[in-house]
């Protein structure tokens, strides 16, 4: 009997593509944007109450860039999904928060969308082209433990970076 209501599962190869690369590509072009300008990067994180500024900007292009390409390429899914949560999280935290939900006040609107759009994309999975199914790893992890792992993992991250290095500035009386 159960047959009869079983559907099967939707091919959703056409989403997963336009995800990773609507997702993959705006983190490329951010940590591209601030790999070309370093130094005003650095001052930047320097105003916005990070130590170690310099080090910042680096880890914040490296890491932008790398888990860019990691998705357009569907390698690693929910472990870049979970890079895109972290640095979106320390985006909203040390800039975006205060500012209210709109984007055009400089609010949390667009990174709190980013991150959930990762979420989903690790819930969903890859795609059949991508590398982690040439690899056989895409049906390891997905679903809602993929969707906790790149929530969790990320917010996690982004909890000790800002623990570790986020002081922001004292509030001028």
């Amino acid at each position: 009997m159960t047959r009869l209501f079983t559907r099967p599962s939707p091919d959703n190869t056409a989403v997963q593509l336009l995800m990773r690369a609507a997702i993959g590509g705006t983190m490329i072009a951010h940590g591209v944007k601030h790999g070309r300008s370093l130094d005003g990067t650095a001052g930047w994180f320097g105003s916005i109450g990070f130590k170690q500024p310099k080090l910042q900007a680096q880890a914040s292009a490296v890491v932008e860039v790398g888990a860019g390409a990691a998705i357009v390429a569907g390698a690693g899914t929910p472990v870049a999904a979970s890079a895109v949560v972290g640095t979106m999280a320390v985006a909203a935290r040390s800039v975006h928060l205060p500012n209210g939900f709109f984007i055009t006040s400089e609010g949390w609107e667009y990174v709190a969308n980013l991150s959930v759009a990762a979420i989903a994309l690790a819930a969903l999975g890859p795609g059949k082209w991508s590398v982690d199914r040439a690899l056989g790893l895409d049906s390891k992890l997905t679903g809602n433990r993929a969707a906790a792992l790149a929530a969790g993992l990320g917010l996690g991250a982004a909890a000790a970076q800002l623990a570790a290095f986020h002081r922001p500035p004292k509030a001028s009386a």
